[in-house]
């Protein structure tokens, strides 16, 4: 029996497309909005949508057990978070004291604090306990607005605890009604026993991690921390190559801390998407504007490592795709609110709120491949939708910034709670 539901009266119904497509340069301040509307699903499926004017006479006989009446509340996508490390253990917090104290990211991790600390503690954690960690920050992420979310491995570092991560984040994927892609990110940084043996992980890496991951359908993706002091482009090459022969598609942390060419490799080697971004030249704008690659910006860990912010504007105006993500783990962004990153995006890095909510709805979804099922209010798309509070206007959502506005939000055709 369908499970059938009208929302009318919606002061503005945002993102309504009748197809997906990636959005590049000026595309991404095109954000078609319906006002006064309705909208209509069966199940956990948009059927139709439009304005309340051109509502189908049909719809009248709805039963008004069915009706929602959303009046002066607008109803957007939900979010589509493209890079997350939320399966880990503890959190890091002496650290930020460190950071308060003047040490940066590279100082904290030569001391053995940053990933390595993370790694110390996931070695010896149980599987269960780390599910139930990253199910309460699902829970909390998901109340916020998130409906689809990428998660990354990367604080295991050894054979078992990378396989323990990703197993994990299968379980996530199996329970949970969020829409979630995984990525091996085991070349995150260099376990203590192999900084001076570079090859002899990349070697693990390959012919120890991958071949099991494949057999298991662990990940989606292979992804590689393209840094100075972390991995060159050509071991990132190197490593996202033999994902690729297991069929993993890359997604590269790149030029983060300096221009470390990981734009450029990731364009090279067809990249679904480039991540980070901190650190721009025109020869990576260059590259990633004459690519089918998104850059994923992180604006939230640019604000908590109180680095500079990623030119968001220079990359639209060059015309770049971009899309919006939280990069939620404990060391440089301990949270997953997504209108925060929204909100930063407008008030640090200048992009238009049209442009923050595309980056964070629709070219989120094509980050992680999930276009054909979110991003948009689209027909046959999944029923994941955010309800705001009465709001004035569609700015006010980055406006006010401290502020949650969300309502309520809908995955699969149910109400959260």
């Amino acid at each position: 029996m369908l499970m059938a539901m009208l929302f009318k009266n919606i002061k503005a119904l945002v993102n309504t497309r009748e197809f997906s497509q990636m959005l590049k340069g000026k595309y991404l301040a095109e954000l078609p909005t319906i006002f006064d509307a309705y909208l209509f699903i069966e199940n956990d499926v948009i059927i139709d949508f439009g304005s309340m004017q051109n509502l189908p006479a049909g719809m009248n006989k709805i039963p008004e057990k069915e009706i929602i009446n959303v009046q002066g509340r607008y109803v957007l996508p939900t979010w589509c978070d493209s890079h997350t490390h939320i399966v880990y253990d503890g959190s890091r917090e002496d650290e930020f004291i460190d950071k308060i104290k003047g040490l940066n990211y590279a100082e904290i991790a030569a001391r053995g604090g940053g990933i390595l600390n993370s790694a110390r503690n996931l070695q010896n954690a149980s599987e269960d306990a780390l599910f139930s960690q990253a199910w309460q920050r699902l829970d909390e992420v998901s109340k916020l607005g998130t409906g689809a979310i990428e998660i990354k491995s990367g604080y295991g570092l050894t054979v078992e605890s990378e396989l323990k991560m990703l197993r994990v984040i299968k379980k996530l994927k199996e329970k949970s009604g969020l829409i979630i892609k995984s990525t091996f990110l085991g070349a995150h940084t260099y376990p203590a026993e192999f900084k001076e043996n570079h090859q002899g992980y990349i070697d693990m890496i390959i012919h120890e991690m991958l071949p099991v991951i494949a057999r298991e359908r662990l990940a989606d993706y292979i992804d590689v921390f393209c840094e100075t002091g972390f991995f060159s482009p050509e071991e990132t090459e190197t490593i996202c190559r033999a994902g690729m022969q297991f069929g993993l598609k890359p997604k590269i942390h790149a030029n983060q801390l300096s221009l470390s060419k990981g734009v450029e490799t990731g364009v090279k080697l067809g990249a679904v998407s480039v991540d980070h971004l901190e650190t721009m030249n025109d020869e990576a704008i260059n590259a990633l504007k004459h690519s089918k690659t998104i850059g994923t910006l992180l604006p939230s860990a640019a604000f908590f490592l109180r680095m500079p912010y990623q030119p968001a504007r220079q990359l639209i105006d060059a015309g770049c795709a971009i899309s919006l993500a939280s990069d939620f783990n404990p060391g440089s962004s301990p949270g997953g609110n997504m209108n925060f990153v929204i909100s930063l995006a407008c008030i640090q890095m200048k992009m238009f709120p049209e442009e923050a909510i595309n980056a964070a709805t629709l070219n989120g979804a094509f980050a992680m491949e999930v276009n054909e099922k979110a991003g948009s209010v689209t027909k046959g798309k999944k029923a994941n939708f955010i309800i705001t509070k009465p709001i004035p206007s569609l700015a006010y959502l980055p406006y006010s910034f401290g502020s949650n506005n969300v309502e309520k939000v809908m995955i699969n055709g149910q109400f959260i709670s």
